[in-house]
């Protein structure tokens, strides 16, 4: 089904029903429909929540309290997977995790982010969904792992942000990302062509777009980071610039 299309029905249901409407977790194209299309759905109140600040992969919630006299919660549980020894753990990865998700027959839209520190994880999903893969989850690679919900979402998961000050041409969009990444002007262009960047919450294919403070860019496999603040210029004319990168 078109996305688009089942976003209207998703909000015209919350809106006729006078209930809650929630979408499954959404990958940032997903996101992007419904960014580029809000006020076709602002009818119906929409909110947005990955169960913890900055997630990539985020559900929409259609209905709020004020219209509809009562309240509910997006429906994600935090489930935190640790190593059983640490001493015999491996290093495990994102790849890692989510294949041992796929390997139980998990529907990807089912799951939110997976967010690894060190030795241990932290994997948003569905609540319906949380004590299947808690009884089931019981290796990761050749890891043997322990899985329990928490309450609340720990300091752990919230992204790290880095704070990088960066030297450009100018303030296009291609030229701050090159920078950022530490890769040529082409390659950054390429990213674009591949639909890999988005722009507060909507893709991106103009390259050469004019990037303002506060601007959010999200690289699909590399991360995101904020045009923070724009600060001096070199004697040279080149443009000086912070960055938060997470």
């Amino acid at each position: 089904m078109d996305e688009l299309k089942r976003l209207q029905e998703l909000a015209e249901r919350s809106y006729q029903n006078g209930q809650y409407a929630f979408t499954d977790f959404l990958s940032m194209a997903e996101l992007s429909v419904y960014y580029e299309n809000i006020k076709k759905l602002a009818f119906a109140c929409p909110a947005l929540s990955g169960g913890y600040e900055g997630a990539e992969r985020q559900m929409i919630r259609f209905g709020n309290e004020e219209e509809l006299g009562y309240t509910v919660d997006f429906p994600i549980d935090i489930l935190h997977i640790t190593p059983v020894s640490e001493k015999f753990a491996d290093d495990l990865n994102h790849r890692d995790y989510l294949g041992a998700l796929m390997n139980l027959g998990i529907r990807r839209e089912m799951t939110g982010d997976i967010v690894v520190k060190g030795r241990e994880a932290f994997l948003f999903c569905e609540n319906t969904l949380s004590p299947f893969i808690a009884e089931n989850i019981l290796k990761v690679k050749h890891t043997s792992v322990r899985v329990e919900v928490v309450a609340e979402v720990p300091s752990l998961a919230a992204p790290e942000k880095k704070e990088k000050v960066v030297q450009v041409q100018s303030n296009r969009i291609d030229a701050v990302t090159a920078r950022v990444y530490g890769m040529s002007r082409q390659e950054a262009v390429t990213l674009f062509f591949e639909h890999r960047v988005y722009l507060n919450g909507k893709e991106c294919t103009e390259n050469a777009k004019m990037l303002n403070p506060g601007d959010i860019i999200s690289i699909r496999g590399k991360g995101r980071f904020e045009y923070a603040e724009e600060l001096s210029f070199s004697k040279k004319g080149k443009l000086n610039c912070r960055v938060m990168c997470w």
